[in-house]
């Protein structure tokens, strides 16, 4: 089988649906970036695959989330994303927020990717990040922590009844921040 023609095969018979030259190297065990970035140019121009940015390959369709954790590594959805969907945020935004190693916003396909930059100690532990394949989420009690951390306090939660207080509590001290725990309890014992 061609380098060409595995390539293909290796993308359309993934689970993952978004792919950057690196990953589709190991997947392929192909040893020439050259030719492999030649087939991806290929099936982007045959439309059989997709290129929505510079280094970024993905099937027809794929999931937003994949998408921007696939952007700038690492990085994992947080914040708003995961408050409104769990019911502490009602204010509804379409972006996918993320926390990473930059501050960043990114469009792709009419949809906005945020990036928030977070202290690169707190990549240390992985505590509050659920991984589902290609895409690494925060619970909703480590987006909060998050939010209220990179927001110095300044934010509103409409909600906090879905928050599990014994978790945020096993969280905080990832944080190491000596106002980090002023502010949650200031939060949490108002609601």
């Amino acid at each position: 089988m061609s380098l060409q023609q595995n390539v293909l095969e290796t993308i359309l018979s993934s689970p993952r649906s978004v792919f950057n030259v690196q990953s589709l190297r190991m997947l392929t065990e192909s040893e020439d970036s050259q030719k492999l970035t030649k087939s991806l140019h290929y099936y982007v121009k045959e439309e059989k695959i997709r290129n929505p940015r510079r280094g970024i390959y993905t099937k027809a369709t794929y999931d937003e989330k994949e998408m921007a954790c696939s952007l700038f590594r690492p990085a994992y959805v947080s914040l708003e994303y995961v408050l409104q969907r769990c019911g502490v945020v009602f204010q509804y935004d379409d972006a996918v927020t993320c926390v990473s190693y930059l501050n960043r916003s990114v469009e792709i396909d009419e949809k906005t990717y945020r990036f928030r930059i977070i202290n690169p100690e707190l990549w240390i532990g992985m505590e509050g990040i659920d991984q589902h394949d290609n895409i690494l989420i925060a619970t909703p009690e480590r987006a909060f922590l998050d939010m209220v951390y990179l927001s110095a306090g300044n934010c509103y939660f409409d909600n906090l009844h879905p928050l599990n207080k014994t978790k945020i509590k096993q969280l905080l001290p990832l944080y190491k921040s000596k106002v980090l725990p002023q502010r949650v309890a200031e939060l949490l014992s108002l609601k």
